[in-house]
């Protein structure tokens, strides 16, 4: 069903506030999710306010933390969040780096001890609207099977980078490192739809199209993707003294129980370098020739990074809303907590 953007968020930032989450961390965690969903990334909008909800209510989610912000040198600082919600701190360590890049030229900051901290383009996408550019990362649960290896050890591990142009435009990209992130398994679930063959494996190591019986999702390109997640698991777990690889916590697996999650964000003022309105000119200058480029069979054109996630906010803009499934909007406007109970469950929820 289409539903407004603002009632979208509204409703979501209410289920928080019913689960424990104080006001301001959720309209910031709404705001993110609803960014998300506008943009047709479901996986890490409205489909998520359930499990957070429980995991605030279980006190997995810290609703009054004990926060701290040390900067540990001239262009780096750490963020402990004492296992808060990933979003408000997520943002709170953005707005520090962005703040050490343009007085140093760069900003490195780390995120420790949070929750899950959603779509990383948001991040990217708030620095580049800061004509900066951003790389951020975060390690997540184990669920990918390593190179050479039979059982899953590093999770998907994303990776999001955002620059800015000299026009409205904003280079932006996240992906993880697994052909596909789990979140979209998640969506395929509360949608009903099969998934692609090459995106995850059963028990048996298998490739399989029902979201059901996925046991562990794909690296991509095998052994380069392995070394990217590694790499992310390093910035963001062993780098900031969280729990890493294997040991890294599981989603589901005890809703009472904080994460201890990592997340880095490394941000860069363009003006320290070729300056910044030469930066942005040639940002510009790319995406043209970019968007010149003949495609190939079955394309209608090359498309920069994050610019079909803007088409699709443009569509949800001229329809007037987000499309979201029945059963997601039924859960937000009724007073439960949690329909589906979401505690103690393996790696896909299930």
């Amino acid at each position: 069903m289409l539903v407004r953007r603002e009632e979208l968020k509204e409703l979501m930032k209410r289920k928080l506030m019913v689960g424990g989450l104080h006001e301001d961390h959720a309209d910031q965690t709404a705001e993110v999710l609803t960014w998300s969903s506008e943009r047709g990334l479901h996986s890490h909008g409205e489909v998520r306010v359930e499990y957070y909800t429980e995991r605030i209510y279980k006190g997995g989610i810290n609703v009054d933390p004990k926060w701290s912000w040390e900067q540990t040198g001239p262009c780096t600082g750490v963020v402990d969040g004492d296992n808060g919600c990933g979003y408000p701190f997520a943002i709170l360590g953005l707005e520090k780096a962005m703040g050490l890049a343009k007085e140093n030229g760069i900003g490195v900051v780390g995120v420790r001890r949070v929750s899950h901290t959603g779509a990383l383009g948001y991040y990217t996408e708030m620095a580049a609207k800061g004509d900066l550019c951003c790389l951020t990362m975060c390690q997540s649960d184990p669920m990918v099977i390593p190179y050479g290896g039979a059982e899953p050890f590093y999770g998907t591990n994303p990776i999001a980078f955002g620059a800015p142009t000299a026009d409205e435009r904003f280079v932006n990209f996240d992906m993880a490192t697994t052909v596909q992130a789990r979140g979209k398994i998640l969506d395929a679930k509360s949608a009903g739809r099969f998934i692609p063959d090459d995106w995850a494996v059963d028990v048996e190591g298998n490739p399989v199209t029902d979201p059901h019986e996925v046991n562990a999702l794909r690296a991509i390109a095998g052994p380069k993707g392995y070394g990217l997640m590694m790499m992310v698991d390093i910035l963001s777990g062993v780098l900031l003294g969280v729990p890493s690889g294997k040991n890294v916590s599981s989603m589901y697996h005890d809703l009472s129980e904080g994460r201890d999650l990592g997340h880095l964000h490394i941000v860069i003022d363009p003006s320290r370098f070729v300056g910044l309105e030469e930066f942005k000119e040639q940002m510009s200058q790319t995406l043209d020739e970019l968007g010149a480029v003949r495609p190939a069979p079955g394309y209608d054109k090359v498309y920069y990074p994050g610019e079909r996630a803007l088409i699709r906010k443009a569509k949800c803009d001229a329809a007037g809303g987000i499309e979201i499934v029945d059963s997601i909007y039924d859960y937000l406007v009724s007073d439960k907590l949690w329909i589906h109970d979401w505690d103690h469950r393996n790696r896909f929820a299930e």
